[in-house]
């Protein structure tokens, strides 16, 4: 992304996008009763506050009414269509690991099969985005963690602690491209998650091979354990590396969330908040619910002089509903150098835009 004079003035910059992910996969309810919705009706409750506080996109998991995570796409289905009716303009991104929180009690959190993640492209009604994890990859998301952070939680629990600090992500080339296509010819659309540059490189040589022709929207998940740390350097390297036609959102977690989405709301980038990347004030003096986290947001960014979107302007800065025709289309509107042609020699150009 290039930052030319003006970059920093709000007048300049998108409206923000603030994703909320309310639902917290990795806690048990007990962990923050207040705040963890357990219910039907409390989840698809909690989508509604969200929107209204603020948060136009949400990043969705489902509990089921022991409340531990569920693995049964009917209750997907189930929340979507409760969230569909009561908060339309709504962004709704299904985590693309919906295996994520121990189905028993000191179980291994384990991921779903290949086969059972592609239906997450048939679910019904159809998600706006579903994320989607680059190259096979470790994720210990407690590996930046102190105790501090898990003190008095379940994940203080070795068990569970262990099971958090084993995780990787399954995402070889085979999968994804397959993943991307059959998301793709249902229209929904695919929200990036990377870790590191190398991710995004691969995604760039899918979009030159022609087997990922989508708008490049995409999330940097600085959270350490096998994904990089939310430091200024890391920062400062992905967001160069990113081309200007794509839409970045940044993600860490706990008390690294607040500092990283301010630097992304001066920045003109975007936000992700919630339980499901912090529970705790920046004093740790006690408990920060998902809705308070969004307010916090919002009062920042006007304080910035950058105003909010609302559903519909986020539709149209994450450009939802958007797929691409061909190589050259998706490396222009992307913002990517053009491919080499045949005896071309020297360097690319950025592909003209239509």
């Amino acid at each position: 992304m290039d930052f030319i004079d003006g970059s920093l003035f709000p007048e300049n910059q998108q409206k923000l996008v603030i994703i909320a992910a309310p639902y917290g996969p990795e806690w048990m309810p007990a962990d923050f009763p207040e705040d963890i919705p357990v219910t039907m009706e409390e989840q698809i409750q909690k989508a509604v506050d969200c929107y209204n506080a603020g948060a136009t996109v949400l990043h969705v998991h489902v509990r089921e009414a022991d409340g531990k995570g569920s693995k049964r796409l009917s209750k997907f289905n189930e929340l979507l269509a409760g969230i569909r009716a009561r908060v339309p303009d709504m962004i709704l991104q299904v985590g693309g690991s919906i295996s994520f929180a121990p189905e028993n009690e000191g179980d291994v959190a384990r991921w779903l099969s290949d086969d059972t993640r592609h239906m997450l492209a048939e679910l019904k009604p159809t998600p706006d985005q579903v994320t989607i994890a680059i190259n096979t990859n470790q994720m210990n998301v407690v590996e930046q963690m102190c105790a501090a952070d898990v003190a008095g939680t379940s994940l203080a629990e070795p068990a569970n602690y262990r099971a958090y600090r084993e995780m990787t992500i399954p995402a070889g080339p085979e999968w994804v491209e397959e993943h991307i296509r059959r998301l793709s010819s249902n229209g929904i659309q695919t929200h990036f998650q990377l870790a590191t540059i190398a991710q995004l490189e691969t995604v760039e040589r899918m979009m030159r091979k022609g087997t990922c022709n989508v708008p490049l929207i995409l999330t940097w998940v600085a959270i350490g354990g096998g994904f990089e740390a939310p430091n200024l350097y890391n920062l400062a390297n992905f967001v160069r590396a990113c081309p200007n036609g794509s839409v970045l959102t940044l993600e860490t977690s706990m008390l690294n969330v607040l500092p990283l989405n301010m630097m992304a709301i001066a920045l003109g980038l975007h936000v992700r908040c919630g339980i499901e990347d912090n529970i705790w004030t920046q004093r740790r003096d006690r408990k920060m619910g998902t809705v308070e986290q969004i307010e916090q947001l919002v009062r920042m960014s006007r304080e910035f002089g950058r105003d909010v979107a609302n559903g519909k302007e986020a539709r149209e800065i994450y450009k939802i509903g958007t797929f691409y025709d061909s190589v050259d289309e998706t490396l222009a509107e992307n913002g990517f150098a053009a491919n080499r042609k045949p005896g071309q020699v020297g360097f690319t150009r950025h592909a003209a835009r239509r």
